[in-house]
């Protein structure tokens, strides 16, 4: 063969070569799937942080609206919230945050907010709920607004929540430790807080077991009894 006809076949097989697109869509998806891989995960990770907030405030708003509702049926005399009720609401609570536990990852205060004897705002009693323990009621403790008329109410400045007199609101406050799935730079880890309020739905017995430690507030405690190591003062 003359090296011409050589340099022939090499271009005819060069243009055979260049004319060959198989295989030509699986480079480009090579270079465009880590791509594809790093949005979706980001797209998961900011859909997950948005159920996220959604759920633990419609959590806090189930568990003050069943706060609200709980009630001991008394023949004759107003209805009674028990510790037994109070353990109820928050094992509900426990159970509606499914996968988030609740309980393992943050931290419930339950109050109630009532009007003082000289008609000022007061947290008549809390219950709290949850291992987070670091996480303090941000509104006050229980007692505070005991006397006079100086405690504004529960909640931010912009949003006070107040009692009318002879009832009670219960006020739920949570706080969340969120942990992102992957990526801690698009949504890094925090406390992710909610609060919700609700007006007790009857004309409940404020008044409480007054032969029971005053540091139960007016919470009674009758059969079946919860434990006084079951119960947390939030303290």
């Amino acid at each position: 063969m003359s090296l011409s006809l050589f340099k022939c076949a090499r271009l005819r097989r060069f243009s055979a070569l260049r004319a060959d697109q198989k295989g030509l869509a699986l480079v480009e998806f090579a270079y465009v799937a880590p791509i594809l891989l790093v949005l979706a995960m980001a797209g998961a990770e900011l859909t997950n942080y948005a159920l996220t907030q959604m759920r633990v405030s419609q959590l806090a708003i189930s568990l003050a609206d069943n706060a609200s509702r709980a009630r001991q049926f008394v023949s004759g005399a107003a209805p009674r919230f028990r510790e037994h009720d109070a353990r109820q609401v928050f094992q509900g609570a426990q159970l509606q945050s499914g996968g988030l536990d609740i309980r393992t990852n943050g931290r419930i205060v339950l109050s109630s907010l009532e009007r003082n004897v000289t008609g000022g705002q007061w947290i008549h009693w809390q219950r709290c709920f949850g291992a987070k323990t670091q996480y303090a009621p941000q509104y006050g403790r229980q007692g505070t607004g005991a006397v006079g008329t100086s405690y504004p109410g529960m909640g931010p400045s912009s949003n006070r929540v107040t009692a009318e007199q002879n009832f009670a609101v219960m006020y739920v406050e949570i706080a969340y430790e969120y942990k992102p799935l992957v990526f801690t730079s698009i949504v890094p880890r925090q406390t992710i807080r909610k609060n919700a309020a609700m007006f007790v739905r009857d004309d409940r017995d404020l008044t409480g077991d007054l032969l029971r430690d005053p540091r139960y507030g007016n919470v009674f405690n009758p059969a079946p009894a919860v434990p006084a190591s079951s119960i947390d003062l939030c303290a």
